[in-house]
């Protein structure tokens, strides 16, 4: 069986039909840059980046099943802070042991794991030359209460190049009260790590509970998160995290911010394609590259991983950042979702919409 076969079965007909036929008419494909074996070279050998950054890049892009592709896959598992330990390490408690997630990661062939200082500095000496290891410099400690979120630093930039981090990455909460703050910090952060030649990804989450209205959680908004990804490139992250966008006109229903009428029409539709490529447009038109999230575990996560993979891909970005619909299943089978999900980027006949 092919790969697309395979995909194609996965999605099933309609699905398949949907995600797979479809072709964009708000921003040309042309118009993008596109991830293609020499992205390193020909998108950021231009910029600022110094040779140890653009080497760190290097290495990240260039590591596991998707190396040399353009794409990658990159398991993330901060949820022991982000959402307690017992929470998120219950349904498969062998990941209590921060040694089983960087395991996870490399066993299935991905391009780099993302995780706390903690669980990548006990078995750094082990792994840091097997697998690109990034650490997650931020976190919300949801131990406060009441509940407030807000991503706080836990370590230093010096430490996660010690351990031998090939990235950093981090959290800013958009349009929370705590934001001007986090930009802050952030962007000096990513300053230092450029310096010491790591790369810098930013998970640019929405987060205000006013951003939920009439019965509609605008936090997913194309618009929104397009505008989160656009300031996250502006402070120089190399590449961007962000959750795979699901409605539009946030701002409009909101009644805040600056629109125009074409963002709602013209430069992106209602297709779940056109919504995440209008978040691609705002990552300067893919010269920083864009990973979605795998998203929460739930009954149908196979499927939905590989629906998320070819809505990127289809839209521009580069890759797929999952995590809880790999780590809180017996590992063969969370080895089966990651690889599913490669198997989305290694498919040629899946192209740009």
């Amino acid at each position: 069986m092919s790969l697309l076969d395979k995909i194609v079965g996965l999605l099933g007909d309609g699905q398949a039909k949907n995600l797979l036929d479809f072709q964009s008419d708000t921003f040309k494909k042309e118009s993008l840059y596109r991830p293609h074996p020499e992205f390193i070279d020909t998108v950021w050998k231009d910029s600022n980046r110094n040779i140890q950054t653009l080497r760190s890049l290097s290495t990240l892009y260039g590591h596991g099943r998707l190396g040399g592709t353009g794409y990658v896959s990159i398991l993330p598992v901060d949820q022991g802070i982000e959402h307690t330990a017992g929470a998120s390490f219950a349904p498969n408690p062998i990941y209590f042991d921060p040694e089983n997630i960087v395991k996870l990661a490399y066993e299935s062939g991905c391009s780099g794991v993302a995780s706390t200082y903690g669980v990548l500095a006990s078995v750094s000496r082990k792994y840091a030359h097997k697998i690109p290891m990034i650490v997650k410099i931020n976190h919300n400690e949801l131990m406060t209460y009441p509940t407030k979120y807000d991503q706080i630093m836990f370590g230093t930039i010096k430490s996660a190049w010690d351990m031998g981090a090939v990235a950093v990455g981090a959290t800013i909460y958009f349009g929370s009260e705590e934001s001007s703050r986090q930009i802050v910090e952030v962007a000096e952060a990513f300053e230092y790590a450029h310096e010491l030649g790591m790369a810098t990804i930013l998970w640019c989450y929405t987060r205000n509970n006013a951003f939920s209205k009439d019965g509609k959680d605008y936090n997913v908004a194309a618009d929104l998160t397009a505008q989160a990804n656009h300031l996250g490139v502006t402070i120089q992250a190399d590449i961007i995290k962000q959750k795979l966008p699901e409605i539009n006109g946030g701002f409009t229903a909101l009644n805040f911010g600056k629109t125009h009428k074409k963002m709602y029409g013209e430069l992106c539709t209602d297709h779940p394609i056109d919504l995440c490529r209008y978040q691609v447009a705002n990552c300067y038109m893919g010269r920083v590259g864009l990973l979605n999230s795998g998203g929460a575990s739930g009954g149908n996560d196979l499927a939905d991983a590989v629906s998320t993979a070819v809505i990127n891909k289809r839209a521009g970005g580069v890759g797929l950042i999952l995590g809880r619909k790999a780590f809180q299943k017996p590992i063969n089978e969370g080895i089966g979702i990651i690889e599913a999900v490669q198997d989305v980027y290694l498919c040629k006949e899946i192209d740009l919409a």
